[in-house]
C-alpha cells in the first residue's frame, strides 16, 4: 500500500514563503515523476511543479522563479518550495507520484496525496 502525505501549508501573508512536504510511506519500485499540483476554488486542478525520475524539473510557466520542486530519495519526500506567494497562490495543493510500478511486473498507476490547504492574504 502506498500513501503520499502532504504537510507544510497553512496560511501566509503576502510575500511569504512556505515549504510543502511529501512524505511517501510504502515501496515504490519505479515512477516517472513526482509532481504537485494545485487547486483553486471554482477552478480546475492545474500542475504547478514536476520532478521526473532522473531529476530533471519543470514548472508552471506562471510560477517559474518562485517555486522549487526538490526530492530527497532516502527520507522519500518531495518538497515546494513556494516564495513570494501571492494570493492567487491560494489553494489546495496536492502530490503526485505518475507512472508508479510497486513491482517491476506491476501495472503503473498515479497515487495522489489527501492535500494540503496554502491561503495567501493580501
Amino acid at each position: 500500500q502506498v500513501q503520499l502525505v502532504e504537510s507544510g501549508g497553512g496560511l501566509v501573508q503576502a510575500g511569504g514563503s512556505l515549504r510543502l512536504s511529501c512524505a511517501v510511506s510504502g515501496s515504490i519500485f519505479s515512477f516517472d515523476a513526482m509532481a504537485w499540483y494545485r487547486q483553486a476554488p471554482g477552478k480546475e486542478r492545474e500542475l504547478v511543479a514536476v520532478i521526473r525520475n532522473g531529476g530533471n524539473t519543470d514548472y508552471a510557466d506562471s510560477l517559474r522563479g518562485r517555486f522549487t520542486i526538490s526530492r530527497d530519495d532516502v527520507k522519500k519526500t518531495v518538497y515546494l518550495q513556494m516564495n513570494s506567494l501571492k494570493p492567487e497562490d491560494t489553494g489546495v495543493y496536492y502530490c503526485n507520484a505518475a507512472g508508479a510500478r510497486l513491482a517491476w511486473w506491476a501495472p503503473s498507476k498515479d497515487y495522489w496525496g489527501q492535500g494540503t490547504q496554502v491561503t495567501v492574504s493580501s
